[in-house]
């Protein structure tokens, strides 16, 4: 199976250079490597020209933002499925194409495993019962560096580029609720994370454009509900996992809410 791997740019020379390097070391060779550049003013075109052999397609010019410019990438795909591996961001090893490709699954979307640090922890874990449902993409995300996406998908549904940090949550809406595309999750991990992209520093914007998003594709009545579940969730469910590793900790905790509960039953 043939993949498209899309990279986006924009005056980060080092970090381009860290990308290039993990797309084109893949022991898998069945890809198209395509790079989006934005018209960098540093040295991006040198770090591209150096492995331009390994691009099956480049161009450096300015874009009107970071989903125009993966839209164009996608325009340039002629691969089954396609994965943006950003400036910064790297495959989590040279076997990850390889693995996917032999995961067996025909999926629309598959996804895998992203790293944020040295110890494997991993942004926005798949849900916990395995199924996607509504819920979890209203109180997360799908992260696009570990999403293997249908290249048709994506021709189909283009990034809104009037968004700046939020339309590929657009998109994953869009095929999964809307048109019930499949999804499967797999234990691969298949990218590190770069924390320094604007997704990551700006969650208030995320925020904003989430609302925007769901305001303008659900009615009211049904976004009510949505906003008082996620209210209403405990705020230590999010140390479930991490104290399961405590059993001390957590036992301790549990004596502590039952004896708590007493006074306010």
């Amino acid at each position: 199976m043939k993949y498209s791997v899309i990279t986006i740019n924009y005056n980060n020379a080092e970090g381009l250079d860290h990308t290039i390097e993990s797309v084109i070391s893949q022991s898998y060779a069945d890809f198209e490597f395509i790079v989006i550049d934005g018209g960098s003013t540093d040295h991006s075109i040198d770090v591209i020209r150096k492995s331009e052999n390994k691009i099956n397609f480049w161009v450096s010019e300015k874009d009107a933002g970071i989903y125009n410019a993966m839209n164009k990438g996608t325009n340039h795909a002629h691969g089954e499925y396609c994965i943006f591996m950003n400036s910064g961001d790297c495959f989590y090893n040279r076997e990850v194409l390889e693995k996917i490709n032999k995961c067996d699954s025909n999926a629309d979307i598959i996804v895998g495993k992203v790293a944020i640090d040295k110890n494997d922890n991993i942004i926005s874990p798949p849900p916990s019962s395995g199924e996607l449902t509504f819920y979890h993409l209203y109180s997360g995300a799908i992260p696009h560096q570990g999403a293997f996406i249908r290249t048709a998908l994506l021709q189909k549904y283009p990034y809104d580029e009037n968004l700046r940090i939020a339309s590929d949550w657009k998109f994953f809406i869009q095929s999964l609720i809307f048109d019930d595309c499949t999804i499967s999750f797999l234990e691969e991990y298949v990218a590190r994370y770069n924390l320094d992209g604007v997704s990551s520093t700006n969650p208030d914007l995320m925020r904003h454009e989430k609302d925007l998003i769901l305001s303008t594709m659900f009615p009211i009545r049904v976004l009510e509900d949505y906003k008082k579940l996620k209210a209403s969730e405990c705020l230590t469910a999010n140390l479930a996992v991490d104290l399961k590793k405590h059993y001390g900790v957590d036992k301790l905790l549990y004596k502590l809410g039952r004896f708590l509960l007493k006074f306010v039953n």
